[in-house]
């Protein structure tokens, strides 16, 4: 290979780390030399001319799925304007499934509901209300079929597509809720709509993911999350609304409306690019090309800028999907595989720490704390109308909690957010704990138990906007950033298997604790969020501000311990530094 003074600047792009650091930032240079030593820069070629064009391995079946990319139906934006665009569409359905999660609550308790169910009994019996949370938990079996059905599609079809077929399974299950007739019909369409929601929760985060410059993933999905929790508050607040009515209307008007966001998802997605991960996987890189061309166009870039900073993230892509390609003619990546085989690049330890971290989402208290708010606020000594608008403020001040995650995660880090959040929330449950032993200690005052009332409240108030600043995001933008491309879609699948565990799992025990040791339940969850510290801090890497491709390095080392890994990393570097003194890629 001919030196970089013997090279002509206008028709190759020789790298070096000052190249590198405009891209990638000053951190991640010498990682991305690694990664692109070897690669051939030759005279009258641009650097990506040198790789082969991979091999088109697209499912044979794909062509009837409806809703991939088009360059030619591309929406006409370019740069962080196609950045926020795919945001905003990606929020519009994480927000559907925010609206889905909260409308259940409502509906619940309506009345014309109940008796259409055969499920009213007055005073309501142990049967019926099993009934009513088998309705609302047969909703995850379906997310967990759903979320297998998206993981594998979405290898294999795009991430687009499958966004697509998840809209059709869930306007389906929506518009069967909205007319359902007996519980049989109800449980069925919640399983329907569970598939649709659990194919979109595997795949819009990693498709928003695969676009966004490392330098954003975390503003993306504090945005996309801020309209989740928008769509959790739209439905309390619609139902608040229909309170005073008995029919139908009040429980089939909520259903109905879903339907309404998944329309809007169905006309817009397939205006958007596609992964250009998933089509250099495919063997497509003039369209990867093309899409990371519009998605990193900076106001002011001359064309050789931008085809120079495409060109450099593009080889680094394809580089990292031809090892991967590698490894794969090896040995095929099978859900079950990603829980047991152990290989190079150690996919089964990243797989089960982006379960254990959704399961530790749960166990922070979250669910207890939103499903129990009105109680907690009828227990604090308000009427029942006054305890429901503070349910309906809370997650008004839940969702622009989200603002302070779309500042911070990327200038923190994410271990640094998941530490400030579990210790905040930690202190704000035993606070609340200790209130709610008081709230209800009957040789009190009325005054005195008011006040008590209003510490559960405040605190109530303060641990669900911290929620929301942290721990709401970062589970769900972990498994996006540290799972390989081979398996990313996949990956999706098993943090949607690991919310679905600890969903069902607080769910379940949450009743029976309230009812068995009170007040502790709210100092048992304290203690939990202080039980994820060690665990963030001895296993979780930093992902912040690292390209997608580089985070396959930091998992290289055989242990799990972080510091361990981050040492055998330095040792890397330090060989890359002094096999290069120049920062040239030679």
């Amino acid at each position: 290979m001919s030196s970089p003074d013997q090279q002509n600047p206008a028709q190759s792009n020789p790298m070096t780390f000052a190249h590198s650091s405009s891209v990638l930032g000053p951190d991640q240079d010498i990682l991305t030399e690694k990664k692109l030593d070897g690669l051939e820069v030759t005279e009258n070629s641009s650097p990506s001319t040198s790789l082969q064009l991979l091999p088109p391995r697209e499912w044979k079946y794909a062509k009837f799925f409806p809703g991939g990319y088009s360059p030619n139906r591309q929406l006409p934006f370019k740069g962080q304007s196609m950045v926020w665009a795919v945001n905003i569409v990606a929020g519009i359905a994480i927000m559907f499934y925010g609206f889905d999660q909260g409308v259940m609550s409502g509906v619940n308790n309506t009345l014309n509901y109940q008796h259409e169910m055969g499920i009213f009994s007055q005073p309501q019996s142990e049967a019926d209300a099993a009934k009513i949370g088998g309705i609302v938990a047969v909703y995850y079996v379906g997310t967990f079929i759903g979320a297998l059905i998206g993981g594998s599609l979405g290898d294999r079809i795009g991430r687009l597509k499958t966004i697509v077929f998840a809209c059709f399974w869930a306007v389906i299950g929506a518009s069967l809720q909205a007319s359902a007739q007996n519980i049989t019909w109800m449980c069925c369409a919640r399983v329907i709509t569970g598939i649709g929601t659990g194919q979109l929760n595997a795949l819009v985060p990693v498709w928003t993911s695969e676009l966004s410059h490392h330098s954003g993933r975390g503003a993306a999905m504090g945005f996309e999350f801020m309209l989740n929790i928008a769509g959790l508050a739209t439905a309390y607040w619609i139902e608040f609304a229909l309170r005073t009515q008995n029919q139908s209307l009040r429980w089939r008007l909520p259903l109905a409306l879903q339907v309404g966001f998944l329309v809007v998802l169905l006309i817009l997605v397939p205006l958007f690019p596609e992964s250009p991960r998933w089509l250099a996987k495919m063997g497509r890189d003039e369209d990867a090309r093309q899409i990371l061309s519009v998605l990193r166009y900076k106001k002011g870039d001359s064309k050789e800028e931008l085809t120079d900073r495409v060109e450099l993230e593009l080889q680094g892509i394809i580089e990292v999907v031809q090892d991967e390609r590698k490894l794969e003619e090896k040995s095929a990546t099978t859900y079950w595989s990603m829980l047991t085989r152990n290989d190079p690049q150690h996919l089964r330890r990243r797989t089960w720490l982006i379960i254990w971290l959704q399961i530790m989402q749960e166990l922070v208290g979250i669910g207890v704390v939103t499903v129990y708010a009105p109680t907690v606020f009828q227990q604090a000594g308000y009427s029942e109308y006054t305890a429901d608008l503070l349910s309906g403020f809370n997650d008004i001040s839940y969702m622009f909690s989200l603002i302070i995650a779309i500042v911070t995660l990327d200038r923190m880090g994410r271990r640094i957010t998941l530490y400030w959040g579990a210790i905040v929330m930690g202190i704000c449950l035993l606070i609340c704990g200790i209130a709610a032993r008081y709230v209800t200690d009957l040789s009190l005052s009325t005054a005195g138990r008011e006040s008590w009332g209003s510490v559960v409240t405040a605190f109530t108030f303060i641990y669900t906007a911290t929620f929301g600043a942290t721990w709401l995001t970062v589970p769900w933008l972990i498994p996006t950033e540290i799972m390989p491309l081979y398996a990313r879609a996949k990956g999706g699948c098993w943090s949607v298997v690991g919310w679905s565990i600890g969903n069902g799992i607080v769910t379940l025990i949450a009743p029976f604790l309230f009812n068995s040791i009170t007040y502790w339940t709210f100092i048992l969850f304290g203690l939990l969020n202080f039980f994820t510290l060690p665990n963030i801090y001895f296993l979780y890497p930093e992902s912040a501000g690292r390209s997608l491709e580089d985070m396959d390095i930091l998992f290289e080392s055989d242990s799990i311990f972080v510091h361990k890994a981050n040492y055998q990393q330095k040792n890397d570097l330090n060989t890359s530094i002094a096999i290069h003194p120049k920062g040239e890629v030679l």
